[in-house]
C-alpha cells in the first residue's frame, strides 16, 4: 500500500530489504523498537504501518 501511494503521488523514497539486509534491520527496530514493517520516516518522525492520513499530513500532501 505504501509504495503505491507513494507511486501515486510521485513521491521519491527509499526502499530497504530488511529481510535481507541485516544492518538497515538492526537501524529499524533501534529507531522504530518495532520488528513490523513498513516502517517509514519522514522527516524526524517513525511511523510503523502505513496510515494514509498521517503520511499525507507529513509529507504536506
Amino acid at each position: 500500500m505504501a509504495k503505491a501511494y507513494f507511486k501515486e503521488k510521485g513521491v521519491v523514497y527509499t526502499e530497504f530489504d530488511v529481510a535481507e539486509n541485516m544492518e538497515k534491520r538492526q537501524e529499524m527496530i533501534k529507531r522504530s523498537g518495532q520488528m513490523g514493517v513498513p516502517v517509514i520516516v519522514i522527516g524526524n518522525d517513525i511511523l510503523v504501518g502505513f496510515n494514509e492520513e498521517k503520511v499525507s499530513g507529513l509529507l504536506g500532501l
